[in-house]
């Protein structure tokens, strides 16, 4: 793959391939994984919905999520500063509402179980931000992206194609 910078060629490591086609060969998985999708969507502020499919994308490395959602997000409105500082959410705290906080929050407690359970703090400070309908589709908006990202980094779904809106 090569790249134009500031008019001087730069060539990048080959991209690695894909392991599986995991859509093609499971189709009615991945049919039922859209279906899913759109229905944990449901309700939620898109912006708000973006960010926490990249912050649990960055905590589980899908390359490929990363990609797709940080240019949904632009798409969507957002500030590239925001997308970049969502890393280090906690040390940029003044880039986000208190609401996108307890999101944020939340989204890493859901995808880094490692305590076996959610703070009790953590769901109490979301739950004061939304109420139980908007809890529960945020709840299930990560449980789907930490899915997707499940899929993309174990079948190796290769970054930089995606076209922002492409699979809504």
């Amino acid at each position: 793959m090569t790249t134009h910078l500031d008019e001087t060629a730069t060539a990048y490591a080959p991209e690695q391939p894909a392991r599986l086609d995991w859509a093609r060969h499971a189709p009615e998985v991945y049919k039922a994984m859209v279906r899913l999708d759109a229905a944990a969507r449901q309700g939620l502020d898109p912006k708000l919905l973006e960010l926490v499919k990249i912050r649990a994308s960055q905590i589980n490395h899908c390359a490929l999520c990363l990609d797709m959602h940080s240019k949904d997000a632009l798409a969507a409105g957002e500030s590239v500063e925001r997308i970049v500082q969502l890393g280090a959410w906690e040390e940029s705290r003044h880039f986000y509402t208190e609401k996108e906080l307890a999101a944020l929050e939340l989204t890493e407690a859901v995808t880094v179980l490692t305590e076996g359970f959610v703070p009790d703090a953590v769901y109490e400070r979301a739950a004061r931000h939304f109420d139980e309908a908007e809890l529960a589709q945020l709840i299930a908006a990560i449980a789907v992206i930490n899915a997707w990202n499940r899929f993309g980094v174990t079948c190796r779904r290769t970054p930089g194609h995606y076209q922002p809106g492409q699979y809504k």
